[in-house]
């Protein structure tokens, strides 16, 4: 396991990605930081959760323009489902490329279609 808490270890890497994602909060809760560490200690690839964090953000993006608006992710744990999901079924190598890439289009095209929502409590 990597150290606990420092600005390159694996939990702060899991936050800061979780953190770039569109719909999340400013800040990661402690229970973020905990989902984090736990996701270290059972070996998670940070690819995994990376791809996962995508994959569950660009399902949000692209769904129909006239679906009912989904509310903001307020947890890490909401891609708890679709981080199992790659560990069942890991994606193909070049995968996490694709995902940034689509990400970023998605986002670029949509105008900055879910930006950065501020919640008093930091979720």
């Amino acid at each position: 396991m990597t150290q606990l808490v420092g600005p390159n270890s694996y939990p702060s890497a899991v936050i800061a990605l979780y953190l770039e994602q569109p719909d999340t909060p400013m800040r990661a809760s402690q229970a973020d930081l905990a989902l984090a560490l736990r996701l270290d200690k059972d070996g998670v690839p940070l690819e995994t959760v990376e791809a996962a964090l995508l994959l569950g953000s660009l399902r949000r993006l692209l769904r129909p323009k006239d679906a009912t608006p989904l509310s903001p992710i307020r947890s890490l744990a909401y891609f708890l489902p679709v981080i199992e999901e790659l560990i069942q079924n890991p994606a193909p190598g070049n995968y996490l490329d694709y995902l940034r890439l689509k990400l970023q289009q998605t986002t670029r095209a949509r105008g900055g279609a879910g930006q950065k929502n501020t919640f008093s409590n930091g979720r």
